[in-house]
């Protein structure tokens, strides 16, 4: 068997050099998925890895990025992996272990997750124990279309893998910020399109009770300051999605009284 290796990207020249280093000698070909990268994305892809095969569309959602990934996969195995992931050793022979085998025991298997924040590994918060679909035989399952937090759509039972995949969640609070601003848009899109309503009792509250469950109920606080940041963040990514929320839905309201 050989094992396609999928990848969405979007200026991301400072992440597929190492995880492109680190999967050369575990993918038979490498399908990029970029979104039209205005940095130097695309000439690292297509000059530096052979097995790369570079392809161009504009971003809709991730859910539709990931099937289009998909749809360009030549092979029965596919390792879908984020720019920012990187597996490690162990992980990769259990890859190739079970891409080798003939008769392997799961269709869809699970990894592990290491994530790091800067320098700092995270190990509570709800963050020390993320274990995600990652490696998966591509008849068997594809993602749905949600813009943001897209989920893999299967019958099959998961299987886990030995070893684990770092996760560099961002290079500085500028650019944590900035994703975090950008899944706040995509999120309060999604819940919009799906007719979701909020109140002010709830943009209020919500936050807080994330901080609470992050940092105290998670155990964040174990992490130092660095989980205190965790926490931190994922109140404040709480309070913008639903606030977006809000000031789309009173926009609605708005023009369709105008309307009148």
């Amino acid at each position: 068997m050989a094992l396609s290796l999928a990848i969405i990207t979007y200026n991301e020249e400072e992440n597929i050099v190492r995880l492109l280093d680190a999967v050369a000698d575990t993918a038979d070909e490498i399908i990029i998925l970029d979104s039209f990268s205005t940095d130097k994305t695309k000439e690292i892809c297509t000059q530096k890895y052979p097995q790369v095969r570079f392809f161009e569309k504009k971003f809709n959602g991730y859910g539709e990025q990931k099937n289009h990934a998909l749809a360009l996969c030549s092979h029965e195995w596919v390792l879908f992996l984020d720019a920012d992931e990187v597996p490690n050793e162990d992980l990769k022979k259990n890859i190739q272990k079970i891409v080798s085998s003939d008769q392997p025991e799961y269709n869809i298997y699970k990894a592990k997750f290491n994530n790091h924040l800067g320098i700092h590994l995270i190990r509570f918060g709800g963050w020390g124990n993320v274990c995600r679909e990652r490696l998966f035989k591509k008849e068997y399952a594809k993602y749905s279309d949600d813009k943001v937090h897209e989920s893999l759509i299967t019958n099959q039972k998961a299987g886990l893998m030995k070893g684990k995949i770092d996760h560099y969640t961002y290079k500085s609070i500028h650019h944590h910020v900035s994703k975090i601003n950008k899944y706040s848009d995509m999120m309060a899109e999604k819940m919009f399109e799906k007719g979701k309503k909020i109140n002010r009792f709830k943009i209020i509250v919500s936050p807080m009770f994330e901080f609470t469950k992050v940092f105290f109920f998670k155990l964040g606080f174990l992490d130092g300051f660095p989980g205190f940041y965790v926490a931190k963040t994922m109140s404040y990514y709480t309070f913008l999605k639903y606030i977006k929320l809000r000031e789309k839905i009173r926009l609605q309201e708005l023009q369709h009284n105008t309307a009148k």
